[in-house]
């Protein structure tokens, strides 16, 4: 469900955006040039969270074996709580920030504790969209990305995640501003992505950040979505 935006300034800012930028042809164009992507099934919400976490600034496979490391070194979460953080560092050093992790990941199980009363997040697929974003906002150290790529890798949950290669092509095309706030550019994407493509649209623009719409040098010539890029159109 998307969010509801904040006020009527927000919502005239997105029916302009819907007009000049409409998205189901944007995910259309997308899914002709790379496919569509197919979510895997449902997973724990807890593991993909600390999984993603430990994925920040690293590649995919060092990412995956240092959650694999961290699994290993301790059966369960409750163990990795009652660790001290220089254990946890260690265990998943080779993702790199190892320190900086460790401290959120302990910090974000001592708060699940205490907030309800045991290891899981299995109660926030019940949750709508929104409330279980909120909930999971209010974890120190865990940011709109994190949480988005959580509720819709783990749970299938219509929130919507921006890396650094969405945010580009966007400020390309002129859907976000150049200063926009994390938070806020996240929201606004729940609103605009069409339901049931979030996962495709997150997904395609990242392949299209990495292949045509380049931080140096991008391939506009050979961009599916020339036609609604304000950047693309003054360079062909």
């Amino acid at each position: 469900m998307a969010a509801k935006p904040e006020n009527a300034k927000d919502l005239a800012i997105i029916e302009q955006i819907r007009a000049e930028k409409p998205f189901h042809y944007i995910v259309q164009n997308l899914e002709s040039t790379f496919g569509e992507p197919k979510l895997s099934p449902k997973s724990d919400a807890l593991a993909m969270l600390i999984e993603i976490i430990l994925s920040q600034a690293t590649s995919d496979a060092n990412s995956r074996r240092t959650f694999q490391n961290l699994k290993q070194q301790f059966k369960n979460w409750e163990s990795v709580l009652a660790a001290d953080e220089s254990v946890i560092a260690d265990a998943i050093r080779l993702g790199g920030l190892a320190n900086q992790k460790a401290k959120v990941i302990k910090d974000l199980l001592k708060q699940l504790k205490e907030k309800h009363g045991k290891l899981s997040l299995k109660f926030i697929e019940k949750m709508p969209d929104e409330e279980a974003r909120d909930f999971l906002q209010t974890f120190r150290g865990i940011g709109p990305k994190t949480v988005a790529c959580t509720l819709l890798f783990a749970l299938h949950k219509e929130i919507f995640p921006l890396d650094t290669h969405i945010f580009r092509i966007f400020k390309r095309m002129g859907v976000l501003p150049e200063k926009i706030s994390d938070a806020k550019a996240h929201r606004l994407l729940d609103d605009l992505a069409p339901p049931g493509k979030f996962y495709s649209l997150h997904v395609n623009l990242i392949r299209l950040g990495r292949q045509i719409c380049r931080p140096r040098e991008p391939l506009c010539e050979k961009c599916p979505l020339i036609e609604y890029c304000d950047y693309g159109l003054t360079k062909i």
